[in-house]
């Protein structure tokens, strides 16, 4: 017998718990698991475009090559474009250059950020 795995999407934090625990993972990476289950819940589930907008951006400049915060930033901007249908200038030339580094290495950035571009030219009706 196979046990059955089930996914959720993890929860939006409040805004103290979101900073504090993606601040701690861009300095240490022991903690990146936990600041990629509360990126993405920010992304999915956070009403506040702006803040879920600055975080991306934040870890998607901050983390460091090789990442997985990374392509998880491109690909939760990507929610975020979904989401709001909007992202700032800065937020979507990142999320090429995300997708960029992807496509030249993925050893520094892993392929969700060319997911999470196809999602920002998609709703955002970029080419």
């Amino acid at each position: 017998m196979h046990p059955h795995t089930s996914f959720g999407n993890p929860p939006a934090l409040s805004h103290d718990v979101v900073a504090e625990t993606l601040e701690r993972a861009i300095g240490d990476r022991a903690h990146e698991p936990e600041a990629a289950e509360t990126l993405v819940g920010t992304a999915l589930n956070d009403d506040d475009q702006a803040f879920v907008e600055h975080w991306c951006v934040q870890v998607g400049t901050r983390a460091v090559s090789g990442s997985p915060l990374l392509g998880l930033a491109g690909l939760c901007l990507g929610h975020t474009a979904r989401r709001f249908g909007h992202l700032g200038d800065g937020a979507v030339a990142l999320a090429h250059s995300l997708a960029a580094r992807a496509e030249a290495d993925p050893a520094d950035v892993d392929g969700r950020a060319l997911d999470g571009l196809d999602d920002v030219r998609s709703f955002l009706h970029l080419r």
